[in-house]
């Protein structure tokens, strides 16, 4: 593994629940990554599961907040000037529209499971100034599972946590396929009320 995400996540071990908290709320690695790492804390005994899910659901969220807010005060040109230095692409910012136009603020749930749209999708909830409760119920309603997961095949991996992708990807692809076929029935279901008005 690369030798800056190994310095980055022992400095992040050393501050604990906090740690896996910061990791998430600055994103500079995915947090999958980082929630492995989480578990492999919780293998040797270094900090608590529940405690780690704690800290991991107020990470995550915040780091979505913070893009919402961005959206929500920024608006598309000033996450176009500034977007490059949270790793937030134009390309990004175009396909969660996309999404949020099309399938409706329903989408914030499912989109956090799905890769390049889960980060992104919290921006054109801004910007369109969906309810700032409204869109942190949908995030940590997805952020708990994702969070656990990721911490629980930590834990199972212990020292070879470092291999959590390729132990993940055979659970992630049925997640995502359930999450399209989620916002497909959505969508369905916003059509059907539509035609019956």
């Amino acid at each position: 593994m690369d030798e800056f995400i190994l310095i980055f996540l022992n400095s992040l071990a050393s501050l604990g629940y906090v740690g896996i908290a910061v990791g998430l709320m600055i994103e500079v690695i995915p947090s999958e990554i980082v929630l492995g790492y989480g578990g492999f804390l919780v293998s040797q005994e270094k900090i608590n599961f529940f405690g780690a899910v704690i800290a991991g659901t107020i990470g995550g969220t915040f780091a979505q907040l913070f893009l919402y807010w961005a959206g929500f005060y920024g608006g598309r040109p000033f996450l176009l000037k500034y977007g490059r230095y949270i790793f937030i692409r134009e390309k990004h910012i175009t396909i969660a529209e996309k999404w949020f136009e099309k399938y409706g603020p329903g989408v914030i749930f499912t989109a956090r499971f799905i890769p390049v749209v889960r980060h992104a999708i919290s921006i054109p909830a801004g910007i369109a100034k969906m309810s700032w409760q409204k869109f942190t119920f949908y995030t940590i309603s997805a952020i708990v599972p994702w969070t656990v997961f990721f911490l629980y095949i930590g834990v199972k991996l212990e020292e070879n946590w470092q291999h959590i992708d390729e132990v993940a990807a055979p659970y992630i692809e049925p997640v995502i396929i359930t999450s399209i076929f989620f916002t497909i029935g959505y969508i369905g279901m916003k059509l059907i009320r539509k035609s019956g008005k």
